[in-house]
């Protein structure tokens, strides 16, 4: 069974994209893709303009950055499919088909797996992204090969239950961690990754790398709080065991230190705490989930015998 291509909305957010804009557009007319919907933010190229004459629908973007663009549009959409990439050329529409295969055999989200065989990854992307992604299995429980990577298929129902937030390129972390909160399916396939052909590129490693780690971090709050809780309560403890340390060398020595010995016991019995915190947050997070589960199959119909 193949997906109708006339159900998909192939979105696109841009921002100073002419030099490839209208290949892009154009590439997935041919493809028979009639719905193309082209975010524009702020463009100052005529990225809007070339888009309109290669038949695509333009959305002016009232905010900034890519998540306020993906959020902003979304209640738009009326396809019940939508193919997500971006606008500088960097993905293949040839690879399309693939990217929705796994929504007609009823997975939720799909990732798009990038692979560089033109050389465009440096080295610090490969090993920022390596470091990433073993961070977000760390800290969610799954790895998922590449999410950041910006070409996304998802149906519009499940897309609808995610509760997106996040303003920048932290939009792609964000939809993988909501995906798996919500006990989405999720597909990863592979994809070719193409070398830029005349635009920059908006991301800046350290400091987008920094907010996608931070948001890996504060969004485990809510999908695995035993992570979230006992790193700070590790963390807290182990502060507290380096002081401890430079108490007992000094005792025996023949000085004390009444305060710092005060200070040691507060903040390892203060991490502990905050590590209990944590396997209780988990142990009512997994209740939680078990209840919403048996609600979901409560309101699913069940098929006749």
């Amino acid at each position: 069974m193949e997906l109708d291509s006339d159900g998909v909305c192939v979105l696109i957010p841009t921002m100073n994209e002419a030099p490839t804009i209208g290949d892009l557009v154009r590439s997935f007319r041919d493809r028979g893709f009639p719905h193309i919907l082209i975010i524009d933010g702020h463009s100052t190229d005529g990225t809007d303009q070339i888009a309109r004459r290669e038949g695509a629908t333009v959305y002016p973007q009232t905010s900034r950055g890519k998540g306020n663009a993906i959020i902003e549009v979304l209640p738009t959409i009326r396809s019940p499919y939508i193919l997500m990439l971006d606008g500088d050329g960097t993905y293949a529409p040839e690879d399309a088909d693939r990217m929705l295969a796994p929504l007609v055999q009823g997975y939720d989200h799909v990732i798009g797996e990038r692979i560089d065989r033109a050389g465009s990854y440096s080295h610090l992307n490969r090993l920022g992204n390596y470091v990433i992604n073993y961070l977000f299995k760390v800290a969610h429980g799954k790895y998922l090969s590449d999410i950041l990577s910006g070409y996304r298929a998802f149906t519009l129902s499940s897309i609808s239950r995610l509760q997106l937030k996040e303003e920048g390129f932290e939009i792609e972390t964000e939809m993988a961690v909501q995906a798996m909160m919500n006990n989405q399916r999720i597909a990863v396939v592979p994809v070719e990754y193409r070398s830029r052909a005349g635009t920059k590129t908006k991301l800046k490693p350290f400091r987008d790398g920094f907010r996608i780690i931070r948001t890996i971090y504060r969004l485990a709050k809510q999908n695995n709080p035993l992570f979230y809780f006992g790193l700070m309560g590790v963390l807290v403890t182990l502060l507290g065991g380096i002081t401890g340390l430079y108490v007992v060398y000094e005792w025996l020595l023949g000085i004390e230190h009444i305060p710092l010995t005060l200070l040691t016991l507060l903040l390892t019995t203060l991490g502990f705490e905050i590590f209990i915190f944590g396997v209780l947050a988990d142990l009512i997070l997994a209740f939680h989930r078990e209840i919403l589960f048996e609600l979901r199959e409560l309101r699913e119909p069940k098929p006749p015998r």
